[in-house]
């Protein structure tokens, strides 16, 4: 058997530095909301792979729909040869999402593929090649998907110079001190300076804000936008790929608002740890580019369909959207009692809806000084004491809990418990 440590040195010899790691662990079997790593230890997963397992690891349903696909086939490139599951499994988005009116689909196989070609779809509609998004957005890696992202580090930093035609407002937060009219108002000041609306396709924004720290973007801003996007011809696009398929306490994030996207990005937890990603949006709209514009060798694999359409079922099924709201009522209650212990570190009560759920770690009580290096080492005692813990926020001070809303109560309050070890003083 070799050991995490081992297996981190070959790592180390054979993989690009670029690639950063949470961990230095290696998994060797995982189920539901628990994993073991490759020398036996079991840990509590409350990160499910950055929000990609809300269905838990390996659910039986989904494994089984992904067997039954292996027996049939595993690839023919769906702009090749067609497949029903594909097309099923798009017409089960267009009767979920919050959209009125025809609604179709396009997938792929990332996030951040998703969030680029939702931008090509809003240049092929309007013509225009200017693109809003916000501070402290994460919207994926890739030259374009990066340039929308609201963080330069590690994402920009060194990586050569951004797209042009993107410009960033400010995302109202409470501890950032920007409203939502002042963020507004940045916005008209940047049409005013430095591109006239009629050269914007769109504006992305992300109903919660992932790695910016789980802030949610208040009811105002969104019908703002609504607003300025109806007056001038631009195309809304909600970025769901981490707020989707009931992480909220909602199948989709944008149910909590009284707004309509024009196109919303799915992936993560779409197809329960399986590559795939989409663009769901008006029909009009989608159907702006051409055929050839949009696809890809891999997107839409089918064994991905085949586990995005038993992650559905599970959803309703299970009533996993209803567990969501339950789970991070739990959470919500644990981070509260904990954030009033003088005992442990000083924390902000929790924030976000349903179980997408965060807290701050501050340097001393009373203030909203960012502690980042105890972020770090509680993050790091979590995981020496057996959970599975991600940070995130602009500034890296901010523990976020992407439990599985399949786990069971008790795993929730073991894990619960290892994060209170973790933040004593």
């Amino acid at each position: 058997m070799q050991t995490n440590a081992e297996l981190f040195a070959r790592r180390n010899a054979s993989v690009a530095r670029g690639i950063g790691h949470v961990t230095p662990l290696f998994a060797e079997r995982a189920l539901n909301s628990e994993i073991w790593d490759v020398e036996g230890k079991r840990y509590i997963d409350f990160a499910g792979g950055i929000a990609v397992l809300n269905t838990g690891h390996r659910h039986p349903r989904v494994m089984e729909a992904v067997r039954r696909q292996l027996d049939q086939f595993t690839h023919t490139c769906f702009q090749v040869m067609a497949y029903e599951t594909y097309v099923a499994l798009a017409e089960r988005l267009n009767a979920l999402v919050p959209m009125s009116g025809p609604v179709k689909t396009a997938f792929f196989t990332t996030g951040a593929e998703a969030t680029e070609n939702a931008v090509k779809i809003a240049r092929a509609t309007t013509g225009r090649p200017g693109i809003i998004a916000f501070t402290g957005a994460f919207h994926g890696r890739t030259i374009l998907a990066s340039a929308m992202t609201g963080k330069v580090r590690p994402y920009k930093r060194n990586l050569g110079p951004s797209l042009p035609d993107v410009w960033h407002v400010p995302f109202p937060t409470a501890d950032s001190d920007i409203s939502t009219d002042m963020a507004l108002r940045h916005l008209d000041f940047i049409f005013k300076a430095d591109v006239d609306p009629g050269r914007v396709s769109a504006i992305i924004i992300e109903p919660v804000q992932g790695e910016g720290g789980f802030h949610q973007a208040p009811p105002n801003l969104l019908k703002g936008l609504r607003a300025i996007c109806d007056e001038h011809g631009i195309v809304l696009i909600a970025d769901e790929v981490q707020t989707g398929f009931g992480r909220t306490g909602k199948m989709f994030a944008m149910e909590h608002y009284d707004v309509e996207p024009d196109l919303i990005c799915v992936a993560k937890s779409l197809a329960g740890g399986f590559p795939l990603s989409g663009v769901i949006g008006r029909a009009q709209i989608m159907d702006a580019a051409e055929p050839g514009g949009l696809g890809g060798t891999y997107a839409g694999n089918p064994l991905a369909c085949a586990a995005a359409l038993a992650v559905l079922d599970v959803i309703e099924n299970e009533h996993l959207i209803d567990r969501a709201n339950a789970i991070g009522a739990r959470l919500g209650s644990a981070v509260d009692r904990m954030a009033r212990a003088n005992h442990l570190l000083p924390i902000s009560p929790s924030r976000g809806p349903g179980a997408m759920v965060a807290f701050d770690i501050f340097r001393e009580r009373g203030s909203n000084m960012p502690d980042v290096e105890q972020t770090a080492h509680v993050i790091q005692r979590a995981h020496q004491n057996g959970l599975i813990l991600l940070s995130c926020g602009t500034i890296a001070n901010t523990v976020r809990l992407l439990v599985p809303l399949t786990a069971s109560d008790d795993n929730v309050d073991e894990g619960l418990a290892i994060l209170e070890g973790a933040l004593v003083a």
